[in-house]
């Protein structure tokens, strides 16, 4: 049996947007409290009836959550324009390696405003 996990994490972060027009609000300093949704793909082990422990997926988020939560993403490195196209693709970078089956990134700025990415650079 194939299942996948999703897991919710939420921080607060101030932004720019440097490569947008001259007049574009997001191009002035704003905020946006996100939430990231990360998704795990695999078999689920028939002695535990599990496909992975969400405590792996928290160890591996966690310190990056400290890192952007309360932050000016600007000043992270590799989000020096950091659209939620560049973040989704930041966090891919550094869970891939720990989290094996990592399928799916899944980043709101808004309510109504999301970007989904599956890891293709």
């Amino acid at each position: 049996m194939r299942c996948r996990l999703v897991k919710d994490y939420r921080f607060e972060a101030a932004q720019t947007l440097p490569s947008l027009p001259g007049n574009h609000k997001c191009k002035k300093m704003h905020g946006h409290s996100f939430k990231v949704e990360i998704a795990v793909e695999g078999e689920v082990d028939p002695k535990i009836g599990w496909v992975y422990d969400h405590a792996e997926i928290s160890r591996a988020m966690n310190p990056l959550l400290e890192q952007l939560d309360h932050s000016y993403l600007n000043e992270i490195e590799g989000l020096e324009n950091p659209t939620i196209e560049i973040m989704a693709a930041w966090l891919w970078k550094k869970l891939a390696p720990q989290l094996p089956g990592l399928c799916e990134i899944v980043i709101h700025e808004t309510p109504t405003a999301r970007c989904v990415f599956r890891g293709e650079f």
